[in-house]
């Protein structure tokens, strides 16, 4: 049996990209734009890994997180091309913000992450939109209104949590 994803779940997972989103532009707003970089990164984040969710897919790095996104959902054709370009940039971004110490934000550049995340998340969110689910249900079924479709492939990615 695979667990299913409730609706509830899936809720709370956009709901943190939300708050990282809204992290992220209280910090533009601030001034704080290597914040408001690695708040728009994570908004990015927890939305693709809500996406990831609905076939039940989880992992254990960001890289893996991406790449899966990136095969699953990009180079099927579920999300444009420049998505898989704005979330490497993001990861980019939030790397050098966090980690280099000589990185200095700036305005323009944390404002168009802010933006290009904000765009994402509501990709996402829209996407997720589509699952009408169960919220009790615990297993998979073969009707689309009680759990989420199964995924394309049996075998899975290296990396995935069980």
């Amino acid at each position: 049996m695979t667990r299913a994803i409730s609706r509830t779940v899936l809720r709370q997972m956009l709901a943190k990209a939300k708050r990282k989103l809204a992290a992220a532009r209280r910090e533009l707003k601030a001034g704080y734009w290597e914040e408001a970089t690695t708040h728009a990164y994570y908004a990015a984040f927890h939305a693709i890994t809500a996406v990831l969710a609905t076939e039940r897919l989880e992992f254990r790095s960001h890289a893996q997180t991406i790449g899966a996104f990136n095969s699953r959902f990009v180079r099927t054709g579920t999300f444009e091309k420049e998505s898989a370009k704005i979330l490497h940039r993001l990861f980019g971004n939030r790397q050098l913000a966090d980690y280099d110490w000589t990185f200095v934000g700036d305005l323009e550049s944390a404002k168009k992450d802010v933006q290009d995340s904000a765009a994402l998340v509501a990709q996402c969110r829209d996407f997720i939109k589509q699952f009408e689910l169960d919220p009790t249900s615990t297993s998979t079924s073969n009707s689309s209104k009680t759990a989420l479709p199964k995924t394309a492939s049996a075998k899975k990615p290296k990396g995935e949590r069980a």
